[in-house]
């Protein structure tokens, strides 16, 4: 048995706690040993941090004509729309992530738990990514304990057992971690 889920979230900071807890809540019931949830909360909270932080524009931009019609369930609706045919995978469309949201993707089987969090921003610097450790990739230090930024990438790899920091395939960062998990003795999803 395993679980999968996927969040569409707007880049307000609001949306940040909703994803750790439905992480969190998602873990707790499934059996999740809480040490390793809270982990990979912290990790989760700090990728979406820096979704809502450096993730692109934070309003859509409005390309309708005057008088045009718009759809009557709103504008998030069409938007959550386009984010879907993005998923499917229309030209054009990047990492199918919509201008002013980024997404959230987890999965939990009997072993490890990988979570995914994908912007619409322009994505990562080419001159690499900050790492713990002295570790690097590309030729950027990591960051001080005083730096205002970088810190929650750093945070992210010592938490988790495998981390990514790339680019989605047209636009935007993706942050890709996992972790292996341990189980409580009531767990319902107990490696088989």
């Amino acid at each position: 048995m395993s679980i999968w889920w996927s969040l569409h979230l707007r880049r307000e900071a609001a949306s940040v706690p909703l994803a750790r807890r439905f992480l969190l809540g998602t873990m707790e019931t499934a059996g999740v040993d809480p040490e390793v949830s809270f982990d990979l909360s912290v990790a989760l909270t700090e990728a979406c941090a820096n979704a809502v932080e450096h993730g692109g524009d934070r309003a859509p931009r409005e390309d309708r004509l005057p008088g045009e019609r718009r759809d009557p369930r709103g504008e998030q609706w069409e938007r959550n729309l386009g984010d879907v045919r993005g998923i499917q995978g229309e030209p054009g469309e990047g990492s199918g992530v919509a201008p002013g949201q980024y997404r959230v993707t987890a999965y939990l089987d009997g072993e490890k738990c990988r979570i995914e969090v994908a912007d619409a921003g322009p994505g990562f610097p080419a001159r690499g990514v900050p790492c713990p450790s002295g570790r690097q990739h590309g030729s950027q230090p990591h960051p001080s304990l005083s730096a205002e930024d970088g810190r929650g990438l750093c945070l992210i790899e010592q938490l988790a057992d495998h981390v990514h920091f790339g680019n989605g395939p047209g636009r935007g960062a993706v942050v890709s971690f996992d972790k292996v998990l341990k189980w409580r003795k009531d767990a319902l999803l107990m490696v088989s």
